[in-house]
């Protein structure tokens, strides 16, 4: 019995949870829904609009996924459904293909999910999750911060109700140019209306209400977008809105989402293929650092291949519901986290209210104005951008910093996926091109110890015909070279030159090309009368060392520690040392 359970809480994370499911944990998880509810309609109809689809498969999104998550996923708090940057994901791939909102490019949408949940379904099984980590954090900052700029700029057509173009700023900007004198003042006032309410009003609340209970006050002002869609939506019923050109969302279908497998070509897989590879990626990446935030907070385990087969059947559930690719969404699982959620029935809970909205009230947001829907999103995604990381990146580590700067243009200025690949790809150059200059350095005895430092930041102790060098990094084909330049360089300063010690503590592993160099090396320095001698070898390199040439030609000798080389190569410089290090 023991091993079913064991093997059915790791398929079935929430058999674990289930067996000690309590009245207390349920109420905990019910507040918890009622606050996130309250974010949910009116985040995914706008998330909807942000990846060009009807604003009811938004509702859609946040059903199906959020169950299925809370059967297998890990995490007791992280919130599965549509999010702003996947939205955009979705829009950029589908865009060039089809033409928005067409019934192509809805059914598109629905195979890309798919497509994401099977990447994601396979890289779990097979456990190739390490493979997605493979994105610096670096770049995957400054990837989210530049698709949040073009996520608002995408908004702005429905604040000023102009055609404008949001695939890149330069195609905005054009199209801004083309279409300026069109701008709709009422919608714009409307618009400006709505983002200064989102802005303000939780700092009233806050000021006016401090009194009240915490989760009462979470709760207000969470709902804030919501009561912003209900009452942009009274307006609209009240007054000659739309007679002033102010857009509505029109008419909802409601009911339960219509399941089916959509439809399918090889042709339309392979074009949607690239598109839906990029958003497994960003979405895991996403996804699984939440949920660690969130694990680390509850002290609860999580696995990240677990988390790619949850992620994966969560989004073949939104393909067959009629919506788009999900992952885990940063505001609702911290706001769900807050709000006290125990387990992840929370979503569950979710997921049952957004039907009851489905079913029966999807006709109430019909006069639901599109500028009060993309003020929330600008409101939501403007906190993302931050200029912050880009700076403290570029003190720290230069190539960080133009990983990041790179990455950003790119996605800027190109478009969001090819902008994420030219950053993967620039930190990987930076990675090359740091490992092929590899810190080198000249190390001598700190006195008093049997310790080694680089002689350029220490007051240290060496000798005249010894050079003991340490290079800090493993020696493949890509820095093999630079080492051999730099033993030469070095030789060529001291005539007196007997014996070259090489510090192999930091080198954990050596490529063929690494040994061809060092049996180089060993050969060049053996024709100026010098020995190679090599000390601390691990035992990887060691192992790899045997099966090589250069043990049996070398002309110095292995060495268990630095010392004991410095010691015996020299000992009328070291002898005094050593009793002192004693």
């Amino acid at each position: 019995m023991p091993k079913t359970q064991f093997k059915l809480s790791s398929i079935f994370p929430a058999w674990q949870w289930l067996q000690h499911y309590n009245a207390p944990s349920f109420k905990a998880d019910l507040l918890a829904a009622l606050i996130v509810i309250a974010m949910l309609v009116p985040q995914g109809m706008a998330y909807a609009m942000v990846a060009g689809l009807p604003p009811i498969t938004g509702l859609y999104a946040s059903i199906l996924p959020m169950i299925v998550y809370a059967i297998v996923g890990g995490s007791p708090t992280l919130s599965i459904g549509p999010v702003a940057l996947i939205s955009m994901m979705t829009f950029a791939t589908l865009q060039p293909l089809y033409e928005i909102g067409s019934p192509v490019y809805i059914q598109a949408a629905c195979l890309l999910a798919v497509l994401v949940g099977i990447l994601s379904t396979l890289l779990g099984i097979f456990r190739f999750g390490f493979l997605i980590r493979l994105i610096s954090h670096p770049v995957i900052k400054s990837f989210i911060i530049a698709s949040a700029v073009l996520i608002a700029l995408s908004q702005l057509k429905f604040l000023v109700n102009l055609p404008l173009k949001s695939g890149n700023i330069i195609e905005f900007a054009q199209s801004t140019f083309e279409y300026i004198a069109l701008i709709h003042f009422p919608t714009l006032v409307f618009g400006m209306s709505a983002i200064l309410l989102l802005i303000y009003a939780p700092q009233l609340i806050g000021f006016s209400l401090a009194k009240l209970n915490k989760n009462i006050i979470i709760f207000i002002n969470k709902a804030i977008p919501l009561f912003l869609v209900f009452f942009s939506i009274a307006l609209v019923q009240f007054f000659p809105l739309e007679q002033l050109g102010l857009k509505t969302v029109g008419e909802i279908p409601s009911g339960f989402p219509p399941l089916s497998m959509p439809f399918w070509s090889w042709d339309l897989v392979i074009q949607l293929l690239p598109g839906a590879a990029m958003i497994t990626m960003v979405s895991f990446v996403e996804s699984i650092s939440i949920a660690q935030a969130t694990a680390f907070q509850k002290r609860s385990e999580l696995n990240s291949n677990q988390e790619l087969v949850a992620l994966g059947l969560a989004n073949l559930s939104a393909g067959f519901s009629s919506s788009f690719p999900v992952t885990g969404s940063l505001s609702r699982t911290v706001v769900n986290a807050d709000a006290g959620a125990k387990t992840p029935m929370a979503g569950v809970l979710s997921s049952l209210l957004i039907i009851i909205v489905s079913l029966y009230f999807t006709g109430i947001f019909k006069a639901l104005p599109l500028a009060a829907l993309a003020a929330t999103i600008i409101v939501s995604i403007w906190k993302l951008v931050d200029f912050k990381p880009f700076i403290e990146a570029w003190r720290y580590s230069k190539a960080d910093g133009i990983a990041m700067w790179v990455t950003f243009f790119g996605v800027l200025c190109i478009d969001i996926s090819t902008g994420l690949i030219i950053g993967i790809v620039s930190t990987f150059i930076l990675l090359l091109w740091r490992i092929s200059r590899p810190h080198i350095a000249v190390i001598g005895l700190v006195e008093g110890t049997q310790h080694f430092r680089n002689i350029s930041r220490h007051e240290v102790v060496t000798s005249a015909n010894i050079i003991s060098i340490r290079i800090d990094e493993n020696l493949t084909f890509l820095n093999a070279n630079t080492l051999k330049e730099f033993i030469i360089a070095e030789v060529s300063k001291n005539q007196d030159l007997h014996h070259v010690v090489m510090n192999c503590s930091s080198i954990s592993n050596i490529d063929l090309s690494a040994l061809e160099a060092l049996e180089d090396i060993n050969a060049e320095l053996t024709k100026l009368k010098i020995q190679l001698h090599l000390s601390e070898v691990k035992g990887p390199v060691m192992d790899r060392l045997k099966i090589s040439k250069l043990l049996q030609e070398l002309s110095g000798n292995l060495y268990l520690t630095h010392y004991q080389a410095m010691y015996e190569l020299d000992a009328q410089t070291f002898c005094a040392r050593k009793s002192e290090a004693k």
